[in-house]
């Protein structure tokens, strides 16, 4: 019988060539009442992601055909942007996870893990939230429209993962102040918020989108306190 307090039904897509890691997994969701698909490479991974619907992909990084960031750069490119990936991974180098972030991933785990972690953050990433009744959000030549998922600064479409338009949408609707770092992750994560490397990987991943070409710099980091997206002129006032 399905535990009341756990989420509804997940479909997932679990890319895995360990064949006990993965089947750990499945039997471990499975048992939650979640319908879970298994990839034992990346080329049938990305075949089953571009053929079906899921709510999340776990994937792994170090796969047979191809790997798991190219599998994810290509699922960024060729399927719904929408499904939340999640990288499992036994490179715990910040580098490592920052490029997992910027090919398209919007959380990961680190090996070995605990189930209940696992599904704590496969929750967060399929959470669903309100729509906000503002929908075209603006600052200075940065747009942002909620209902289209569409980002674009001077003109040039941004490409962004679910987790850092997600960040994106706060910090807009929030330029009076900053946004404290712990209210940030509670946004995103719920209760089971990772560790700090992760909320700051994602924000460097949204900073190099939105500022990397621009001499005017709108994401601000408060150091001690969290971050802001405003106008230079605006932070300093």
């Amino acid at each position: 019988m399905r535990d009341p307090l756990y989420n509804p039904v997940m479909r997932i897509l679990l890319i895995e060539d360990h064949r006990d890691i993965a089947a750990n997994i499945a039997d471990y969701f499975a048992a939650k009442g979640d319908q879970v698909q298994v990839a034992a490479d990346g080329l049938a991974g990305l075949a089953l992601a571009q053929q079906q619907a899921h709510d999340v992909i776990v994937l792994d990084l170090m796969l047979p055909g191809i790997d798991g960031m190219e599998v994810c750069r290509r699922l960024r490119t060729t399927t719904d942007a929408q499904t939340p990936i999640l990288i499992l991974t036994a490179r715990d180098l910040l580098a490592d996870k920052v490029a997992g972030l910027d090919a398209g991933a919007d959380d990961y785990l680190i090996k070995p893990f605990s189930l209940l972690e696992l599904a704590a953050r496969l929750r967060a990433l399929t959470r669903r939230v309100a729509i906000p009744t503002r929908t075209a959000l603006s600052v200075a030549d940065l747009h942002y429209d909620l209902h289209t998922l569409t980002a674009s600064r001077d003109g040039q479409p941004l490409k962004l993962n679910p987790t850092t338009r997600r960040i994106l949408a706060l910090l807009m609707q929030q330029t009076h102040r900053v946004v404290p770092r712990e209210e940030l992750e509670h946004y995103l994560w719920g209760d089971h918020r990772p560790g700090p490397d992760v909320l700051r990987a994602h924000v460097h991943a949204l900073r190099n989108a939105i500022d990397k070409d621009h001499a005017v710099k709108l994401v601000h980091t408060i150091h001690g306190t969290g971050y802001r997206l405003a106008t230079p002129d605006e932070v300093n006032t």
